[in-house]
C-alpha cells in the first residue's frame, strides 16, 4: 500500500485509508489510545492462536510426566467369581480367546456339574534397569515440550509481527485522511472562488461546473478512504479482541522521520522460526536415541501374592452351596524375568534408518529456514534503503507543490490562469502530501520487515514508540 507504481493508484490507494480520522477523534473521547508496543503485547496475550500453541506445551509437558512413571513399580490388582465346570484334560493349548483356561488334575470324567470358584491377588512387577531405555523416553518428551515452546515463540513473534504491520497501516491510512480532507478543503475554497467569479460574470459557467465536479471527487475519494480505514480498524481490533469501536491508537514516533541507524547483521539463528526448527531436530535425534536403546534385554523383579478358592476336591467330589466364594487357599511368590527380542533388530534397523531420515530432513528445513530468512533481510535492507531516499525527496516534492498551488491560485485570481491549472496543481499537491506522509511510515515498514527477519521486535518497538 505504500508504494506507488502511478499516480491514480497511488492515489486511491492513500485515500482508501483515509477513514480512520475521524473515527479515532470520537473513539478517543472513550478509550485511551493504544502505543505500538502496547497494541503488538495485547495481540499476544489474548489472540486465540497464542492461547492455543501454549496448551500444546501443557500438553507436552503432562507427556513428560508421562513418560517419567515408567521408573514407577507396576501393581495389578485382581479379583474374581466364577461358577463353571471342573472338567480338565491334558494336551497343550495355544493362546485363544475362546477357550478359558481350567487348573487343576485331569479327573477322567465329563459331568457337567459346577462349583464355584473366586480368585484375588496382587501382581508387582518392576524394572530395575534399562540401559537408558526409559531415560531416552524422558528425553523425547521434553524435546517435545522445546519444541512446543519454541512454537509458542514462534506463534507469539509472528502475532506482533502482524499486528505491527496493521497498526502502521493505520498510521498511514489516518494520515491519509488528513491529506484527504485537506484536498476537499482546498477543493471547497476553490469552488467558491470560481462560483463568485462566474455570478460576477467574470468566468464562464463552466469553469464553475469544473470546480464542482473536483470537489465531488475530492469528497468520494475521501468516502473510500474513510471505508478502507474502517476495515483496518476491523483488522486490528480482530487482533486485539476488542471491538473495533473501543480502538484508538497513538502514533508516537511513526509520523516522524526515523532513525538512520546502520542495519547491523543480523542473528538469524536466533529467529523464532530458525529456533523451532532447531527444537524439531533435537526431538528426531532424541527419537532416535531412543531406538538405539531398544535392542537391549528387558529384565523385571516380579512378586505376586494371591488366593484360590474352589467348590471341588481333588477326588473330583463337589462341596456344594457356596463353598469356593472365598479364596481360601493363599500362595506367594517372587521372581526376576529377563526377555529380549532377538528376531526384532532387522526392524529395529529399518525404524532407525527411516529416524536417521527424519533427521536429515528436518536438518534440510532448517537450512531452508535460514535460507529464507536471509532473503528476507536482503529484501528488508534494500527496501530501508529505498524508503529512505524517497523519503528524503518527498519534503521537496510538497513544498513545491504547494508554491504551485499558490502560484495558480494567484494567477487564476489575477484572470491568467483557468480553473483546470489550479485544479490539477491541487491534485498533486495532494497526491505529495499523501506521498510524505507514507514515504516516512514506509521507511518505518521496511525497519519492521528487517526486525522481523532478524528475530526481535523489541528494538523496532522501543524506537517507534518513545
Amino acid at each position: 500500500m505504500l508504494h506507488h507504481s502511478n499516480r491514480s493508484s497511488a492515489r486511491f490507494l492513500a485515500l482508501l485509508c483515509m477513514a480512520a480520522l475521524g473515527a479515532f477523534d470520537g473513539f478517543s473521547q472513550n478509550t485511551a489510545p493504544l502505543t505500538l508496543e502496547r497494541a503488538v503485547a495485547q495481540a499476544i496475550e489474548h489472540y486465540p492462536s497464542v492461547r492455543a500453541s501454549q496448551e500444546q506445551v501443557s500438553a507436552a509437558a503432562a507427556g513428560i510426566r508421562l513418560a517419567r512413571t515408567a521408573y514407577l513399580p507396576r501393581v495389578d490388582a485382581t479379583a474374581g467369581i466364577n461358577r463353571a465346570t471342573r472338567n480338565n484334560t491334558f494336551g497343550l493349548l495355544l493362546s485363544s480367546q475362546v477357550i478359558a483356561p481350567i487348573s487343576g488334575p485331569v479327573l477322567g470324567t465329563n459331568d457337567l456339574k459346577s462349583v464355584w470358584g473366586s480368585t484375588a491377588g496382587f501382581l508387582v512387577s518392576w524394572e530395575p534397569f534399562d540401559f537408558g531405555l526409559r531415560q531416552s523416553n524422558v528425553a523425547i518428551a521434553e524435546a517435545a515440550k522445546a519444541r512446543a515452546q519454541a512454537g509458542v515463540a514462534r506463534t507469539e513473534f509472528e502475532m506482533g509481527t502482524v499486528t505491527a504491520d496493521t497498526f502502521l497501516t493505520l498510521v498511514a491510512a489516518q494520515e491519509t485522511v488528513r491529506a484527504g480532507q485537506a484536498s476537499v478543503e482546498r477543493a471547497n475554497i476553490l469552488f467558491k472562488i470560481v462560483d463568485a467569479l462566474v455570478r460576477a460574470e467574470l468566468r464562464p459557467g463552466a469553469e464553475s461546473s469544473r470546480a464542482r465536479a473536483e470537489e465531488a471527487a475530492a469528497r468520494t475519494q475521501l468516502i473510500r478512504a474513510e471505508q478502507a480505514v474502517a476495515e483496518a480498524q476491523a483488522a486490528l481490533a480482530q487482533l486485539l479482541g476488542i471491538d473495533p469501536a473501543q480502538l484508538a491508537v497513538l502514533p508516537g514516533k511513526l509520523l516522524q522521520p526515523p532513525p538512520s541507524d546502520a542495519a547491523g547483521t543480523q542473528q538469524l539463528a536466533g529467529n523464532p522460526a530458525a529456533q523451532e526448527q532447531g527444537a524439531a531436530i533435537e526431538e528426531a535425534r532424541a527419537r532416535l536415541k531412543s531406538l538405539e536403546r531398544s535392542y537391549y534385554p528387558r529384565f523385571n523383579v516380579q512378586g505376586a501374592a494371591y488366593a484360590r478358592g474352589s467348590g471341588a476336591l481333588p477326588n473330583g467330589a463337589a462341596l456344594g452351596g457356596v463353598n469356593g466364594l472365598g479364596p481360601t487357599v493363599q500362595n506367594w511368590g517372587l521372581g526376576f524375568t529377563a526377555s529380549f527380542p532377538l528376531f526384532e533388530l532387522p526392524a529395529l534397523h529399518a525404524r532407525q534408518a527411516a529416524q536417521s531420515a527424519a533427521i536429515r530432513t528436518e536438518k534440510s528445513r532448517y537450512d531452508q529456514v535460514l535460507s529464507e530468512l536471509t532473503g528476507r533481510v536482503n529484501i528488508a535492507k534494500a527496501s530501508l534503503e529505498g524508503a529512505r531516499r524517497v523519503a528524503e525527496n518527498t519534503p521537496v516534492a510538497t513544498e513545491a507543490a504547494r508554491a504551485a498551488v499558490q502560484q495558480a491560485t494567484a494567477r487564476y485570481q489575477a484572470g491568467l490562469g483557468n480553473v483546470v491549472d489550479v485544479a490539477e496543481a491541487q491534485r498533486l499537491l495532494t497526491q505529495s502530501e499523501i506521498d510524505d506522509a507514507l514515504a516516512r511510515l514506509s521507511v518505518w515498514r521496511a525497519k519492521l520487515a528487517l526486525a522481523a527477519a532478524g528475530g526481535d521486535l523489541q528494538p523496532f518497538l522501543k524506537q517507534a514508540s518513545q
